[in-house]
């Protein structure tokens, strides 16, 4: 069986996110997206609102389990026994910074990264834009699922 970790923030999920996860899902046969935990980081949103965001949105999509966790990605794709890890990349700078991650997790692990290029109309959403967007009460409901709507 082929299974997938699709780790991030996710605050919020955005459109950029559901394009990968959209297309990532195709390729394996379970996709877990993974919720991370990072205790320096101010949020937007709760890890609760986070989550029910994601399953919402995926809610008719039965290969898709949504999980919390905190610590090193591949020590999580370990205990979920997951063989993949799966990223998107809007730009070449994001190739840059995931390609360091991917080498250091390929070092600590024998798992995989897949990278997946964002669509063309989705590449320049990120989750920083929609929160500032919203904080500054701008209409931002062209950036997220329909679940993140508030």
């Amino acid at each position: 069986m082929k299974k997938a970790v699709f780790p991030g923030s996710f605050d919020p999920i955005t459109l950029g996110h559901v394009d990968i996860i959209e297309r990532g899902v195709t390729l394996f046969d379970e996709l877990v997206i993974a919720i991370g935990v990072n205790a320096d980081k101010k949020y937007m949103f709760s890890l609760e609102e986070r989550k029910r965001f994601i399953e919402e949105t995926f809610k008719n999509q039965p290969k898709i389990k949504v999980v919390i966790y905190s610590g090193l990605t591949v020590k999580f794709c370990q205990e979920e026994k997951a063989q993949f890890i799966l990223r998107g990349l809007r730009n070449p700078a994001d190739f840059e910074f995931e390609k360091a991650i991917a080498h250091t997790n390929r070092k600590l692990s024998e798992i995989e990264t897949v990278f997946l290029l964002t669509s063309s109309g989705k590449s320049y959403i990120s989750s920083s834009i929609v929160r500032d967007v919203i904080r500054n009460n701008g209409d931002y409901t062209g950036l997220v699922p329909d679940a993140v709507r508030v």
